[in-house]
């Protein structure tokens, strides 16, 4: 019999039940294995390095922890992993502040266990995951999102097409990187082209875009030689 490979996690929370607790229903489910935990960011940040894992599961708000500035630096590695927020509360701004800061999730603390189960499953298929009740406060806290105008003339490469097609179907960088045979790093660089061309500061605000105009890996902008004007797109 082929033994079933499991996603490592790193738990980041400062409560040791909620660890306790999670860490049994995640090992119980035969897909995840808990490699460390720590209730502090900063050697949360270390054992990151040293363990080098699929998931971090990283509490928000909490004192010893300071769950945003944790994400900023697990995100400054560029580790790989996904980094996941896991939260008491519900709240819209915070739920847009750590989407915009690099979270590839954000699932709440007293979601049922195989609901937080089903939605780890689906991230690690590259599915931006959230709540299923915070879905339109993250629509409306994008819409409010203060970003500039688009440039007069949209000019991305066609591998900036697709990249942006991909992630507007909520894919992490590193699932990109292996649907297109190519190194996280240099997924990276394409995102960041993508998002300064557009005049925009969120991933998830070039997705709502995306969706707005219809961009899919089956039509994307096929452009690589000439500028799209934004005039032509509906913003």
């Amino acid at each position: 019999m082929v033994q079933r490979t499991r996603s490592t996690v790193l738990l980041i929370d400062e409560h040791p039940i909620f660890r306790a607790g999670i860490s049994h229903v995640l090992q119980a489910s035969g897909d995840f294995e808990v490699v460390a935990e720590t209730g502090c960011g900063a050697e949360g940040v270390e054992l990151a390095q040293r363990c080098a894992p699929d998931f971090v599961l990283l509490e928000f708000g909490a004192k010893r922890v300071s769950g945003l500035d944790t994400l900023r630096r697990l995100k400054a590695l560029g580790l790989g992993a996904l980094l996941i927020i896991v939260s008491g509360s519900n709240a819209e701004d915070e739920l847009a502040l750590v989407l915009r800061h690099g979270a590839d999730g954000y699932l709440l603390k007293n979601m049922p266990p195989e609901a937080f189960l089903a939605k780890l499953r689906s991230a690690v298929k590259g599915v931006v995951v959230l709540p299923d009740g915070l879905t339109q406060g993250l629509v409306r806290a994008l819409t409010e999102d203060r970003t500039g105008p688009l440039p007069a003339r949209v000019a991305l490469t066609s591998r900036e097409w697709q990249v942006l097609a991909m992630i507007a179907e909520g894919m992490c960088n590193k699932l990109i990187a292996r649907e297109l045979n190519i190194s996280n790093g240099t997924v990276g660089v394409h995102v960041k082209h993508v998002l300064q061309k557009l005049n925009m500061r969120s991933r998830l605000k070039a997705a709502a875009w995306a969706h707005r105009n219809g961009i899919t890996r089956e039509r994307p902008w096929q452009t690589g030689k000439r500028a799209v004007s934004s005039e032509s797109i509906a913003t």
